[in-house]
């Protein structure tokens, strides 16, 4: 299947699952009227309408480029991400507000064994659900489904944490435990959402690729620019599932159009191979704008 079909029926398929462990949890709650659990349920409400917003970004995202965005439309996915982290925190903050009602006068909830089970396969559903998003939004380059994907695994740790302290409420007779566990819940989900606005906010800003992918598009370079004396001004963007790539490359005054124009095809073509969703602007020098001294067996870079 088409990398851009399979994301965008990961991402369709995330709104579905996200509902159902939305009931699932909804139920949990509703069996024992522990607050932990309701706030493990509330956090599910942000899923699904994160799942619905990864939905439609990635849909927007893979729209071909046209006269008003010439460079493509990659960006939209970072805009989902952003609204995942401030509806996580706003999901917290919620919390925060029914666990400080429930301090004030705790209770022991009731069937724990069949609410804690009920809570404990929503938290395996979530769990493969969360690695096969992580896992394919990596592999295709989709800050959408990855972001997703991360929410959900964070969903994955809360469920575990709310399930061991219900258990140890129980076996202490703490009631207690229960508001105080939504509280810890509730600091999780914050600090969680705040990594997610701060990745998609440094996409926004056009982050340059990392310090492996520089170097492996460096090599791509100097591997297949034979014929040219120097690369330099390297310079490298990423927006959604784009890199965007430009350098200067400097090549033998003497040299015809057509032979640097046949060197730059050719480097080209070897990111294209290896970089998905690469765009590379090429300018070329004469000798005479060289930064490095000639005399090396690889293309250098100044």
């Amino acid at each position: 299947m088409p990398a851009k079909k399979q994301i965008q029926r990961l991402a369709f398929y995330s709104i579905f699952v996200a509902l159902g462990v939305m009931g699932l949890k909804f139920v949990a709650w509703w069996v024992t009227g522990s607050v932990a659990l309701y706030s493990d349920a509330l956090e599910s409400i942000v899923n699904v309408i994160a799942a619905s917003a990864a939905f439609w970004a990635i849909r927007v995202s893979h729209k071909p480029a046209d006269a008003d965005h010439p460079h493509g439309h990659h960006k939209a996915e970072y805009f989902s991400a952003v609204l995942e982290g401030v509806l996580i925190v706003l999901a917290a903050l919620l919390i925060i507000a029914e666990a400080w009602s429930a301090l004030l006068s705790p209770r022991l909830f009731d069937e724990p064994a069949l609410g804690l089970g009920i809570n404990a396969a929503a938290a395996i559903v979530n769990a493969v659900w969360a690695y096969i998003l992580i896992r394919a939004g990596r592999a295709e380059r989709s800050p959408a489904l990855v972001a997703d994907g991360r929410h959900i695994m964070t969903d994955v740790v809360t469920s575990a944490g709310v399930i061991v302290g219900l258990l140890a409420a129980l076996a202490t007779g703490w009631a207690v435990l229960d508001p105080l566990l939504a509280v810890v819940v509730a600091l999780n989900i914050l600090w969680q959402g705040w990594k997610v606005i701060a990745q998609s906010v440094q996409g926004l800003m056009d982050v340059a690729a990392d310090s492996e992918d520089t170097q492996k598009i460096r090599d791509i370079i100097s591997t297949n620019s034979k014929g040219a004396l120097e690369v330099h001004d390297l310079k490298t963007r990423i927006a959604g599932r784009a890199t965007f790539i430009e350098f200067h490359l400097v090549v033998d005054s003497g040299m015809t159009v057509g032979e640097s124009h046949r060197i730059c095809d050719r480097v080209e073509e070897a990111l294209k191979a290896e970089i998905p969703s690469v765009r590379v602007i090429i300018h070329v020098e004469p000798d005479d704008e060289a930064k490095l001294p000639p005399g090396t067996t690889a293309v250098p870079f100044a």
